[in-house]
């Protein structure tokens, strides 16, 4: 549900990988110069120097951010996404244009020609992502650096932007417009915006092209509110699977041995309680502790497991009815 941005990452892409590889002759009319823009009045260059990388790690670092800003476009559509990039996209090549004038009125820096590609609008898809997507902690590094959902994007961004010597006027740039372009006391999102018969045309034109069919071999979670979740819950079904499949591991290796669970080595308790009381095979009611009741609920998920409807009631009752402590005793042993 995201075919502009698959769009942007493929055909760049591949044009930036033809021109690198195998026409690099014609690298030349993809150059973002300034000088030629300024004194030539090459307009042109704007367009194409602003749309395709010259330099691989470029591609490479701003078709992973595009992949990663592709939820905008699942969560805007498809034309109000398009609106963002083409503002964005407007506003970075005037505030290019002010930057490079501004530095080289305060620190005499002449600067004509920037990195080439489309980075403006890149760095300003991080000015949403900032705002509204949530923050969600996954781990900690050293007890004290937090490992959120959103730190590989970042470090992605920060690789970009070390990659050239005034790329960091693109990324400001980009900046500054994706900020404008959100801003609601601006309304620069009102006036810079694809046209309805504009959308239209590439929807009946590009998209059936860039579009493709939900996969059919992935399993529909419909009650994910945001990614997060969404990506959360896959993860447990995930989880599930690999249980399941230690499951049938464990029960292969059981009936290869052909022996029961150890429970021996697994409950002592359980093997003090035989011995104490089975020894003449004749249990006192006084010493016989009161049965433990199993819900047959949970009897049944271990069933379900693979498990012997035995094997499920003894580890039940020797974890004092704890689904997932009896779980992991029956596989591991």
């Amino acid at each position: 549900k995201a075919p502009l941005s698959k769009s942007l990452l493929l055909v760049p892409s591949a044009i930036s990988i033809l021109l690198t590889l195998l026409f690099q002759h014609y690298q030349k009319f993809f150059a973002y110069n300034l000088q030629a823009i300024k004194e030539d009045f090459q307009i042109w260059r704007l367009v194409c120097g602003r749309t395709i990388c010259l330099d691989l790690k470029d591609t490479f670092c701003s078709s992973l951010l595009i992949y990663n800003f592709r939820i905008f476009e699942r969560r805007y559509g498809s034309r109000k996404f398009s609106s963002f990039l083409l503002g964005a996209w407007m506003l970075s090549a005037l505030f290019d244009l002010l930057l490079v004038e501004i530095a080289q009125y305060i620190f005499g820096i002449t600067i004509n020609s920037l990195p080439s590609g489309f980075l403006g609008p890149v760095f300003a898809l991080f000015v949403p992502f900032y705002c509204s997507i949530p923050r969600v902690q996954v781990t900690q590094v050293l007890g004290h650096f937090s490992i959120t959902n959103k730190t590989l994007v970042y470090i992605l961004g920060l690789q970009l932007l070390t990659s050239g010597s005034y790329i960091w006027i693109l990324a400001l740039s980009g900046l500054v417009s994706g900020i404008c372009y959100n801003s609601s006391i601006l309304k620069v999102h009102r006036i810079l915006r694809v046209p309805s018969w504009v959308a239209r045309i590439f929807s009946w034109t590009l998209e059936p092209i860039f579009s493709s069919a939900e996969p059919t071999n992935e399993i529909r979670l419909g009650m994910g509110a945001t990614v997060d979740i969404q990506r959360q819950q896959r993860m447990e079904l995930l989880d599930r699977q690999i249980m399941m499949s230690q499951v049938a591991q464990m029960r292969r290796q059981r009936q290869q041995q052909g022996g029961m669970i150890n429970w021996n080595r697994l409950f002592p308790p359980l093997r003090h309680r035989h011995n104490a009381n089975y020894q003449d095979h004749r249990p006192t009611e006084q010493d016989t502790p009161p049965p433990t009741e199993v819900s047959e609920e949970q009897v049944a998920r271990l069933m379900e497991m693979g498990f012997s409807r035995g094997d499920a009631l003894e580890a039940l009752r020797a974890s004092n009815n704890d689904l997932n402590v009896a779980t992991n005793f029956l596989l591991q042993h």
